[in-house]
């Protein structure tokens, strides 16, 4: 390897020695290893005391050696340990290299001795022969740091073969011969473009038949998220889901399906032709949905709730053949699966979890037993139901957009991979894209060992310092008799070890990170709003945290005065922070991985800005200056207290939660099955019509309101009576839409003319 080629990997090694800078034998032999070291084209890292180390092995991930003297500190070997601890407790194979004299070997124990990889002998080796060693142990940990798909990619990228197959840019030279395609070159760089491959390239693989470096990807994806088999797959979980509805079921049979669903789960049923009977879970005075009641998953309700179907009018076969439940919700509330097993099971072989925003929960024992691919996949026997759960990498793990995981455990039913093999091929592209594949191997790369651990840890204890901070400052503004934002979460805590109970904000920081007792929902606590819901059936994920807007009143119902959440959004875009959610009262934000204790406290700084700003009614053109630009007719001269007053009068009048609750409470009448109104559809036999008109009309496509982002109507259901909660909701948000351009709503299925809401319905 020449020095270039090493420079270009970057290899890269922390020295952690207390006797860095002394003038003595020991900082003399470490000084000039380091010399060796730097001499051999490694970058070297120092550190003089445990605290740095830790802070740096914590903080840099490009650290490819750790070099450790034994006795650091006056304090025996105690601070040398805690180094070698946080080394493994996020990386099992990095080398770490004891520095010590052969009289001190003795001293270090069994457990330490379980987690180095070799001593360093500092008065007695040549620093040629020592740094030679550390070289060499270094080039084989960056052997073992890719995983398949991804390190085959990397190597075939440096060849710098001719090719004469697609993608027609070959490798990015294409991009070179117009000035945009040469702005698009330096825009995205080199070496994606040279990863942007054909599927002529065998030395990667195939994604079609799962052969080669992808399918020994999708091997060690299958380990690493405890599943008996992975699929990649490129579209997204939307993909996903509409692979595995269509490997499951066909034309005319039953699939149950969570009506909390995402439309990929509506088009499933529409390709496939099955037969949808839906799960209704409950929902609470904010309009968060919650978990569908375990008493509507027994058998019983389950029989109840086919023969209730009008769809199921006549089927010989009223046997379910699958069931797709979302966990977690997107508000975050998470099932225990193994009680979902047991409900369900009881009534269908194929289980089927949407985990698009859960990709993360293996990793972190806080989530035990509540994710598809929970326990060890060996004890998954074949008497248990066969379970499939999907994954959206790209959103809560690291990978690229559209990046998903098809996960598998064969049970009863199963499909074998030959036959599931044919549905995945009809929804994966020949052309796949390379760099998409790859960062799915690197995420699940990054979850495996310790790491995966590590990394959830982090977003969990920046989550809850956020929760705390907010709820902390929550109380101290409630003691002045002010207003202040709160979070949606428990106001009480008991703290599992000493069985005290404190207010949240003062609630042991350990117990909030480690012990999943401290979020799970309680029948009858008042917080969450689902009554009296199975102790331990449903946990509140830490990490998806509900910014509480002043609005709605602790039993329901709307308060005298309050904050629609949209103005916090739009003042929150207006300074760069854009939320993942919003709905009337609440703004969801989500803690990845990437997320920082600076771009919390930014967030923190912005909402206590907004109460500023708010209190004194500060002008629209100060705190949201693009509002008033894009529509100075409606919004100049008002402040920030005016905006927000205005609108919450028009949703008190309009009742747009009170009929949000409404709409989604109730099942619409189907008067045909999904797939016979596309069909429909696309025969022509449709009409667009206006609220005025949509009574007792069935409609030709979903109807989708975001949020909550799931299904008011289903192709082929009844929009019901002028007067009844369906229509009665969509007219509220069109008034709403009418009065306040640049916070109209985002509804899937509806079209909008001059402010006037149109929806396709069969003729």
């Amino acid at each position: 390897m020449t020095a270039s080629a090493r420079r270009t990997l970057g290899l890269k090694a922390l020295v952690v020695d207390d006797e860095l800078s002394e003038q003595s034998a020991a900082g003399s032999a470490v000084r000039g290893l380091v010399a060796e070291l730097e001499r051999r084209d490694v970058e070297v890292v120092t550190a003089t005391a445990a605290d740095d180390a830790i802070a740096i092995i914590r903080s840099d991930p490009a650290l490819q050696c750790i070099l450790l003297d034994w006795d650091l500190g006056p304090e025996g070997h105690d601070l040398s340990a805690s180094v070698v601890e946080a080394v493994r407790q996020r990386n099992a194979t990095i080398p770490v290299f004891l520095l010590a004299d052969r009289s001190v070997a003795s001293t270090v124990p069994a457990s330490i001795m379980s987690k180095v990889s070799d001593f360093v002998w500092m008065l007695e080796d040549t620093v040629d022969f020592v740094g030679g060693r550390i070289e060499a142990a270094i080039l084989r940990y960056r052997g073992t740091v890719l995983p398949p798909m991804f390190a085959a990619l990397a190597k075939f990228a440096t060849v710098h073969e001719y090719s004469w197959h697609t993608p027609g840019h070959t490798g990015g030279t294409g991009f070179l011969k117009s000035p945009p395609g040469r702005a698009f070159f330096e825009f995205f760089g080199e070496r994606l473009l040279r990863s942007d491959l054909s599927i002529s390239v065998g030395e990667l693989g195939s994604l079609l038949d799962h052969s080669g470096p992808i399918g020994a990807s999708e091997k060690y994806a299958a380990r690493v998220f405890g599943s008996h088999r992975s699929y990649h797959v490129t579209n997204g979980s939307s993909t996903s889901n509409r692979v595995i509805l269509m490997a499951s079921v066909s034309r005319d049979q039953i699939a149950l399906c969570d009506r909390n669903c995402h439309k990929s789960a509506e088009h499933a049923m529409t390709m496939s032709g099955a037969i949808p009977t839906y799960l209704v879970p409950t929902r609470n005075h904010y309009g968060i949905i919650g978990p569908i009641p375990p008493e509507r998953l027994t058998a019983v309700a389950i029989r109840q709730a086919i023969d209730a179907n009008p769809l199921t009018a006549g089927l010989k076969d009223r046997q379910p053949k699958h069931a797709i439940i979302t966990n977690s919700t997107y508000d975050g509330l998470c099932y225990n699966v193994t009680r979902l097993e047991e409900l369900l099971g009881a009534s269908v072989d194929r289980l089927h979890f949407d985990e698009a925003w859960y990709g993360y929960a293996r990793f972190n024992p806080i989530y035990r037993d509540r994710f598809g691919m929970h326990g060890d996949p060996r004890d998954h026997t074949a008497d248990k139901p066969t379970v499939f759960a999907t994954q959206s990498t790209h959103k809560l793990l690291a990978a690229l957009s559209q990046a998903s995981f098809i996960h598998v455990r064969d049970g009863r039913r199963p499909i074998p991979h030959g036959l599931f093999n044919e549905t995945f091929m009809m929804h994966a592209s020949t052309s796949p894209c390379y760099p998409i594949i790859a960062s799915n191997d690197v995420s699940a790369a990054m979850m495996d060992g310790p790491g995966g651990q590590a990394l959830t840890s982090e977003s969990i204890e920046e989550a809850v310092a956020f929760r705390q901070m907010i709820a902390r400052l929550n109380n101290e503004f409630a003691d002045k008799g002010e207003w202040f934002f709160d979070c949606w979460q428990p106001p009480k805590v008991r703290d599992p070890k000493t069985g005290r109970t404190s207010l949240f904000h003062e609630a042991s920081a350990e117990a909030l990170t480690t012990d999943p007792s401290c979020w799970v929902l309680k029948p009858g606590e008042p917080w969450h709003g689902f009554g009296e819901i199975e102790d331990g059936y449903c946990m509140l994920d830490p990490i998806k945290v509900s910014i509480v807007t002043p609005g709605v009143a602790p039993g329901g119902g709307l308060i005298p005065v309050g904050i629609p959440a949209s103005v916090v959004t739009a003042y929150l875009d207006a300074r760069g922070i854009v939320v993942e959610k919003t709905t009337d009262f609440t703004i969801l934000f989500l803690f990845s991985i990437g997320v920082t204790k600076g771009k919390w406290g930014s967030l923190v700084s912005a909402l206590c800005d907004f109460k500023r700003d708010y209190d004194a009614n500060q002008s629209l053109e100060f705190t949201i200056p693009s509002l008033v630009a894009d529509h100075p007719d409606r919004y100049t001269g008002m402040g920030l207290r005016d905006l927000a007053d205005t609108m919450f009068q028009a949703m008190d009048q309009l009742k747009t939660t009170a009929n949000m609750a409404a709409g989604f409470s109730v099942l619409p009448r189907p008067d045909m099955s999904p797939v016979n109104a596309y069909e429909r559809l696309v025969q022509g036999d449709v009409e667009q019509v206006t609220l005025a008109g949509l009574a007792g009309r069935t409609v030709a496509t979903g109807v989708v309101p975001y949020p909550p982002g799931i299904p008011l109507l289903m192709p082929g259901e009844n929009a019901g009576a002028a007067d009844g909660p369906l229509l009665g909701y969509l007219k509220a948000l069109e008034s709403y839409d009418l009065r306040f351009p640049g916070f109209t709503h985002d509804t899937h299925g509806v079209e909008v003319e001059n402010g006037v809401y149109r929806i396709y319905c069969l003729r």
